[in-house]
């Protein structure tokens, strides 16, 4: 069963294989350089990942020795409901980390199956687009060696240009918990290389202007807060598992119909299949001032957040 409201999957392919600890990185210079990986996860999952007054998150931290930051409830990696995670250290202290997390997210969302095959996941980073040259290579060799290397599947989103200034994009690593700490050791390793990439970990959450709705004009030439004035109709895009589109529209449209009343905005929903690039999100446009903007995306994720809790209970 998928779910598109957390960044895993279920497709139950591959043997479980657990007993095996992260793998790790050959000792070089490189592991000691601090550096860093981002990846999505739910709402609800940052929960679990934060654990009751912080202890998870904690003790994760103390045993692995990196550090682990979550972006603010409520922002969003653009076109998604996703937040981001990031984990920074040594290389080796980055894997002990995604592998503590990975474990604890799979554990809860397949803690009631008991057959002998480990579920086929997706995991998605966030790399910025001038260091995804560096995994791709050339004629796509780097990217070829990793997924023969690690048995994932690896897939690089394209760059979305419905974000203004938008420079990340999304690596789907999918496959069981080994294959997927495989496939992160030789991206991250591959990433620490790029002086560029690691200039990136003091900005690890840069999408709160997104999340606050200062798109700018929907032509592309606004930016982050550039003086719009709040009757004016600026236009913004996020995205809504396809899975939870029902609870938007409502029957015979009526809860998209109250939405619009109560908040002022025009919302219009993309057909079925047209989705989001690199996500299984489909699009939700929303029309109108900013003040208007604001109060139907809160709305319209007050409605997703709340199905997407009750079915991780």
């Amino acid at each position: 069963m998928e779910s598109t409201e957390s960044s895993y999957v279920s497709s139950p392919e591959a043997p479980r294989r657990r007993s095996s600890p992260p793998p790790k990185s050959p000792a070089s210079d490189t592991m000691e350089k601090p550096t860093y990986v981002r990846f999505l996860v739910s709402n609800a999952a940052a929960g679990s990942v934060i654990g009751k007054g912080g202890a998870t998150i904690t003790d994760f931290q103390s045993q692995s020795g990196a550090r682990i930051q979550l972006s603010r409830n409520h922002e969003f990696f653009p076109g998604t409901t996703d937040r981001i995670i990031m984990v920074s250290g040594s290389i080796n202290e980055i894997l002990k980390a995604v592998d503590l997390i990975l474990a604890k997210l799979l554990s809860e969302l397949y803690s009631e199956e008991t057959d002998d095959v480990e579920p086929r996941t997706k995991l998605r980073l966030v790399v910025p687009n001038s260091s995804c040259g560096g995994i791709i290579g050339k004629g796509g060799s780097t990217i070829k060696s990793f997924i023969e290397g690690s048995q994932a599947g690896i897939k690089i989103s394209p760059q979305d240009n419905n974000y203004f200034g938008l420079n990340d994009r999304l690596v789907t690593v999918t496959g069981n918990l080994d294959e997927q700490m495989r496939a992160v050791d030789l991206i991250v390793s591959k990433l620490s290389e790029d002086p560029h990439y690691t200039q990136s970990m003091n900005a690890p959450f840069s999408y709160p202007a997104y999340n606050a709705m200062s798109y700018g004009p929907p032509n592309g030439t606004g930016g982050k807060f550039q003086n719009n004035k709040e009757d004016r109709s600026n236009s913004v895009t996020i995205g809504v598992a396809d899975s939870h589109i029902g609870l938007v529209v409502g029957r015979g449209g009526r809860t998209i119909m109250e939405i619009s009343q109560a908040s002022g905005a025009r919302i219009k929903i993309s057909d079925r299949g047209d989705f989001m690039s690199g996500t299984t999100d489909r699009k939700v446009t929303i029309t109108g001032s900013q003040r208007a903007i604001r109060a139907a995306e809160s709305m319209i994720l007050q409605k997703v957040s709340y199905a997407s809790e009750r079915a991780m209970e």
